[in-house]
Order: structure tokens, then C-alpha cells, then sequence
């Protein structure tokens, strides 16, 4: 009975069959369908809904489903350099870390992000990006270059802007805290030199 009450654009699960006609209410669920957007999560539409539908791009998917380098860099190291950056339009906020080596090149990235999914993946993509360029290189991505390898649509541009922001906020941090550790090394030995 289900079954028949649901056009089914994916492939109803007997299991889904089952729970929703033990609730008998199967047949008040004649105006939904059934879609399945390549693998993911079932979801129930009206049929009625006459918007269309946005789906993402095949880029923002994987990044989002199987996003890279997450996690946390310890902020009070010498050689890691953080930017925390937020849209308070749609409150996404991005938190990018960046491990520099001796020769200046980024030898490690890690974000951890709340927001949407091309939030996510935007994030995400930068990591990869970044990873083994040098601080001037990296420092140059801009969101255009992250939203055309994702295929974000003008309404998540925001997304790819916050991750370059977060990259070059991250930069600037590393900076200061190495302009911050070269005047703390020169004042022991300038007053050495003055004695």
C-alpha cells in the first residue's frame, strides 16, 4: 500500500515499507515522493512544492561528506598561525590553522567549521589547497578559485569569501606571532651587545 502512494525516484527501503505502514499512515502520505540525490539520505518532498530543487555540485558533496583535515592545531605554538572568521548574514563561522616550517611553507592545515554544507566543503577544499605552498602563495587564493572548483552557485559565494578570509586571517596571525618572536630574541641580545 505504501509503496503504491509514493512515486518513488529512488528505491523505497522494505524497511521504510514496513514502519510507515505499522503507523497506518500511509495513506495520508499519498502527496509525498520519495527522492534519493545520489546516495544520500532519503528525503520526503511534497509534490506539490513547485520551487526547484537545489542540488549540489558533485565537488561539495564529496568535500562535505568526506571532508579534509579537520580538526585542531594547538594556537599558542610558534610555528601556527589561526583565523577565526564569520558572515554574520548567515552565521557560518570558520576556524582555519596553518603549521609553517623553517623555509616558510605550510606544512599543515586543519579547520574546524559551523555552517552549511558549502561552508564545509569550502573549507575543506582550502586545506588542500594550501598544503605545501608558502605563506605569500597561499595568501593569494582567492574565493573565486575556491567557488569555481566547487561550482557554487552566487547565493553560496559567502562561503567561498569566508575561506579566504580565513586563510589570509591565519597568515596574518602566523606573521605577527613570528614578528612578535624576532623582537623578544632581539631585545636579550641587544642588551648583551650593550654591556
Amino acid at each position: 500500500m505504501f509503496s503504491r502512494s509514493v512515486q518513488s525516484v529512488g528505491r523505497v527501503s522494505p524497511l521504510i515499507t514496513q514502519r510507515f505502514a505499522g503507523l497506518g499512515v500511509a495513506s495520508s502520505l499519498s502527496g509525498l515522493r520519495l527522492a534519493n540525490m545520489n546516495g544520500a539520505s532519503n528525503i520526503f518532498a511534497p509534490s506539490s512544492f513547485s520551487s526547484p530543487r537545489r542540488l549540489y555540485h558533485k565537488n561539495v558533496l564529496d568535500h562535505y561528506n568526506n571532508p579534509r583535515n579537520v580538526g585542531n592545531l594547538p594556537k599558542n605554538d610558534a610555528d601556527v598561525g589561526v583565523g577565526l572568521v564569520g558572515a554574520p548574514a548567515c552565521g557560518d563561522v570558520m576556524r582555519l590553522a596553518i603549521r609553517v616550517n623553517k623555509d616558510g611553507v605550510i606544512e599543515d592545515v586543519k579547520f574546524k567549521t559551523f555552517g552549511c554544507g558549502s561552508a564545509i566543503a569550502s573549507s575543506s577544499y582550502v586545506t588542500t589547497m594550501v598544503k605545501g605552498l608558502t605563506l605569500e602563495e597561499a595568501a593569494k587564493i582567492k574565493n573565486t578559485q575556491i567557488a569555481k572548483e566547487l561550482s557554487l552557485p552566487p547565493v553560496k559565494l559567502h562561503c567561498s569569501m569566508l575561506a579566504e578570509d580565513a586563510i589570509k586571517s591565519a597568515v596574518k596571525n602566523y606573521r605577527s606571532k613570528s614578528l612578535d618572536d624576532a623582537a623578544a630574541a632581539a631585545k636579550p641580545a641587544q642588551a648583551a651587545g650593550a654591556a
